[in-house]
């Protein structure tokens, strides 16, 4: 199979040279020859082949010099939309909304967690009843990466209160543009609004737009999730890649805060970093194999974790610059950049990292039942009709 991708490529370069053509012309010719996700299906930007042969045309692309997808910016589309598309969206979705996905055309966000459902995400309050053809939406979400940015949206509402809260939830797909949907600005302790927080009011989503069953959306919602926590702690970095790098950097560059007791922090540092590093790519070899399990949720908390730790130490290191940084006016950036900022904003919005993508106490629970196989705590609610929970 190496030696075919390898020959697409090059039909791809000689028929799309990336020194003269459009950036969304190439990236769009590359997802129609299977280029994109190659272990997608043929016709959806994929070859049905192995997970890990994506290596190969990313490798081969990047020395012919040929754009990327920005996929920072579209992070949430890449790596909790799609893979949910693909597993639950009907024929026409996935025709729909994979290909402008994945050239970036549009921008993607989720609408999960609520104001009194973060942490518990099945209690969530928003509702969508059924008129005709459409679902008619109302509730409020929050803390919405990229909402500010988006066209569309993964939404999960509840369709029926009279059963469990697991059981009376419905996944969407909602336009962001439509009527009804208002996105107010969320400012953090960065100075930034990179969240936002959206209300929904008498939105029409039409049931084309749904997403699974009606009533399934927990078992819709835990594939976005669980490719949620793949995405923000098992990316790919180099050896001496992201936090550990920036710290390292700092640390040869004051010289005069060397002292014994650092050295061995960063040391124990460095090699938890190697060590998240190479179990990222073994979780990642793992999902060649199928969808992404309960490890997921071990890789988010210790990047949470380590990122938390590194951010403190490298501000420890520039001492009385530490918490410096440029700009605290409010802005509306499309995308967190951890490497390309200030010790102070690193330090800052590291906080977050232990929130975002499930909470690090959540985490801990998946793992000590999902994997460990430790009892579950008790769960009162568990077979109560969600209309007549304490709200």
């Amino acid at each position: 199979m190496s030696e075919e991708l390898r020959e697409r490529v090059a039909a791809l370069l000689a028929a799309h040279d990336p020194a003269t053509t459009d950036r969304l012309e190439f990236l769009r010719a590359r997802f129609d020859a299977g280029l994109a996700w190659v272990h997608f299906p043929v016709g959806l930007g994929g070859l049905g082949a192995a997970r890990g042969d994506q290596r190969i045309v990313d490798e081969e692309l990047a020395k012919a010099g040929a754009p990327d997808n920005n996929p920072r910016r579209i992070g949430i589309g890449l790596g909790m939309a799609a893979p949910t598309i693909l597993a639950f969206g009907a024929d026409e979705q996935k025709r729909r909304f994979l290909r402008p996905l994945w050239t970036g055309e549009e921008v993607w966000c989720q609408l999960f967690s609520e104001p009194g459902a973060g942490s518990d995400l099945a209690a969530l309050g928003t509702r969508a009843r059924r008129d005709g053809d459409d679902w008619v939406v109302t509730g409020q979400k929050v803390w919405t990466s990229t909402a500010h940015t988006a066209r569309w949206a993964i939404l999960v509402a509840r369709t029926d209160p009279d059963v469990p809260k697991h059981a009376g939830m419905t996944y969407f797909v909602c336009d962001m543009t439509d009527p009804g949907v208002e996105v107010r600005p969320l400012r953090q302790i960065t100075g930034e609004a990179e969240f936002n927080e959206v209300f929904l009011t008498e939105v029409r989503i039409p049931d084309a737009h749904r997403l699974g069953a009606v009533g399934d959306g927990w078992r819709v919602a835990q594939t976005t999730l669980m490719n949620e926590r793949v995405a923000i702690g098992g990316r790919p970095v180099p050896r001496e890649g992201g936090m550990i790098g920036v710290v390292a950097d700092a640390w040869r560059a004051n010289p005069e805060r060397r002292t014994p007791e650092a050295h061995d922090r960063l040391v124990k540092l460095w090699v938890e970093s190697e060590a998240l590093r190479l179990a990222g790519t073994r979780l990642r070899q793992q999902l060649a194999a199928g969808s992404p399990g309960p490890e997921g949720s071990a890789m988010k908390l210790a990047f949470a974790r380590l990122a938390q730790t590194l951010s403190g130490f490298e501000v420890e290191l520039l001492a009385e610059d530490g918490l410096r940084y440029d700009d605290w006016t409010l802005r509306r950036p499309e995308l967190v950049d951890f490497t390309g900022r200030e010790a102070g904003y690193r330090y800052l919005r590291a906080k977050g990292n232990s929130i975002e993508g499930g909470t690090s106490e959540i985490l801990r629970n998946i793992i000590a039942e999902r994997i460990l196989g430790l009892p579950s705590e008790p769960r009162v609610d568990k077979d109560v009709p969600w209309k007549d929970l304490p709200k």
